[in-house]
């Protein structure tokens, strides 16, 4: 049979076999070429920042440039080796290079990342660096007696190559102690991971309130007449087409201590002149800002499930003796799991990287996690907000693998 297929021509006497080959092949080329304005936008507005940022977080020169005598310190003695004349004269000779480069800001802000008060002792010392005589181990304590501490001592090791940990180590509110091991910082100073939690339980939160107000909404649009339904979806769709900025400081004329919503309760005497709520500037506010711009990502995809739902799988077990529960938690709740995965997905991501309305709204007691990213850019600390961005990224990813695990990304509806 085989024989007999391999002397199958086509009509200008090429074999068959080669033919359809060729054929594939072009085909497949086509198809690249096709998607490949698609793939290069992906790489280079998606792929290509991740990795700068993942690299940005774990690559930092703003010590090690500086530090050539004391890098060659560090190579030549192992880590625990307590600095000798040898290190405070390496120390000596590279402050005296900061102050020619002018770069003493610099190395001591990277150093000042892990213990703090390093900047001003850097640029301190730096002015003093060409007065500096041996021995240098008592002329570099005669300035400040830091420089014998050892935490600044396994910081500049750290800090002498460029590749580093430490900003992740930050990150996890731990620092190093005098013999170079991580400890947990201070109740007092943990400020990252701490921050890092509640972000992603104020982000449940809001997913978890969304959901109780869309599943109704998405439950009248599906069942309502067109008319109507159509009306209601114009209200779902209304703060789409207002500005951001716009809705969120709406909400701070509404929540504030002499506005709408107070000045309405006092009116109506729940609450006297003197007892307002305070519902802006903290976590109430952030919550109830942001349910109320997500409040739509929820609402679209249940009601892009429950749309296609057939009312005769309702109708049947009532017929069959369900109660209005039984048939709602048997029947009608597990069709609409696709719709509940996908809104809690993209709700819950979109809470967890939002910075504007907590910026606006929340005050110091309501910033999310995003915040401090966006804190450490502004501050042109790009390392440390990189180390930052990499756990949010981490999270969602995580995310994105228990709905796979759980409903599986095959299933997931948007709308």
């Amino acid at each position: 049979m085989s024989d007999v297929a391999s002397q199958l021509t086509t009509a200008d006497g090429r074999p068959l076999k080669a033919a359809l080959a060729t054929a594939q092949a072009r085909a497949k080329r086509r198809a690249f070429f096709l998607v490949l304005p698609l793939l290069a936008f992906i790489v280079i507005t998606f792929a290509v920042p991740i990795g700068q940022m993942l690299q940005r977080s774990v690559y930092n020169d703003g010590f090690s440039q500086t530090v050539p005598a004391l890098t060659q310190w560090f190579e030549a003695n192992p880590k625990g080796t307590v600095p000798d004349e040898a290190a405070y004269a390496a120390l000596a000779s590279d402050l005296n290079l900061m102050k020619e480069t002018r770069m003493a800001g610099d190395a001591g802000t990277r150093i000042n990342y892990v213990v703090s008060g390093m900047r001003s002792l850097f640029t301190k010392s730096a002015r003093k660096a060409a007065d500096l005589e041996p021995p240098y181990m008592a002329a570099l304590l005669d300035i400040d007696e830091d420089w014998q501490d050892p935490r600044v001592w396994n910081a500049m090791r750290t800090a002498s190559s460029p590749w580093t940990l430490d900003f992740y180590t930050i990150a996890f509110d731990r620092e190093r102690d005098a013999d170079g091991k991580l400890v947990k910082v201070d109740e007092n100073q943990r400020i990252y991971f701490k921050l890092y939690i509640k972000t992603f339980v104020v982000a449940a939160v809001i997913t978890a309130i969304c959901l109780l107000l869309a599943f109704p909404v998405a439950h009248l649009l599906a069942t309502l007449p067109m008319a109507k339904a159509n009306l209601l979806m114009i209200l779902v769709l209304l703060p789409f087409w207002t500005s951001l900025l716009v809705r969120t400081t709406s909400w701070i004329v509404l929540l504030q201590g002499q506005g709408v919503i107070n000045s309405i309760l006092v009116a109506l005497g729940i609450i006297g002149d003197d007892g307002r709520i305070q519902m802006i500037y903290n976590q109430t506010g952030t919550i109830i800002a942001m349910v109320h711009i997500l409040l739509p990502f929820m609402v679209l995809p249940l009601y892009s499930v429950m749309r296609v739902i057939p009312p005769s799988y309702t109708r049947a077990a009532r017929s069959l003796g369900a109660t209005s529960w039984t048939t709602f938690r048997r029947i009608y709740l597990p069709q609409t799991i696709p719709g509940i995965g996908a809104g809690v997905l993209l709700v819950f991501i979109l809470a967890v990287g939002y910075y504007i309305t907590p910026a606006l709204v929340g005050g110091a007691d309501g910033q999310l996690f995003s915040n401090m990213v966006q804190f450490h850019m502004t501050k042109a600390n790009w390392s440390m907000a990189a180390a930052l961005a990499t756990m949010l990224l981490v999270g969602v990813l995580v995310l994105y693998w228990l709905y796979d695990r759980l409903i599986g990304i095959d299933k997931l509806k948007l709308g």
